[in-house]
């Protein structure tokens, strides 16, 4: 896997990846993006979107910020430990995200996301392996 691709590059289309995503989450939020094709077509009310959404901006800064750190952008050398364990909990929550879409009741959530979710869980596992 260290082979096809570096770690800064793996590093580097992760934060990408999650930045838009935090942005489209921001968008969705602001309704000047439609909902209805994430967290599986099942938000129902406002209360629901506000929720879901919010949970979504905190997890995406998170992730951008536990690569930040283990691509060594920000507070280089610190928190090892943490950003070990956050980084495999990361990857396996992108595997479980790409089952999610998988059974998504949207259609643009199953065709879109799940390759992207795919191509984040291989990414986030590079960078698990690096030592």
């Amino acid at each position: 896997m260290k082979k096809f691709i570096s770690f800064k590059l793996a590093s580097n289309i992760i934060i990408t990846i999650n930045t838009l995503a935090l942005l489209m989450h921001i968008l969705i939020l602001l309704k000047i993006v439609p909902h209805h094709f994430v967290w599986g077509g099942r938000l129902k009310s406002t209360a629901d979107l506000i929720i879901f959404e919010s949970i979504s901006i905190v997890a995406q800064t998170l992730f951008i910020s536990i690569i930040a750190v283990k691509a060594g952008y920000i507070f280089k050398g610190k928190f090892k430990r943490t950003v070990k364990v956050g980084t495999w909990v990361m990857f396996g929550l992108m595997v479980l995200n790409t089952i999610g879409n998988l059974v998504s009741s949207s259609g643009l959530e199953t065709m879109v996301m799940t390759p992207i979710t795919s191509l984040l869980a291989l990414l986030v596992f590079r960078l698990a392996i690096e030592k």
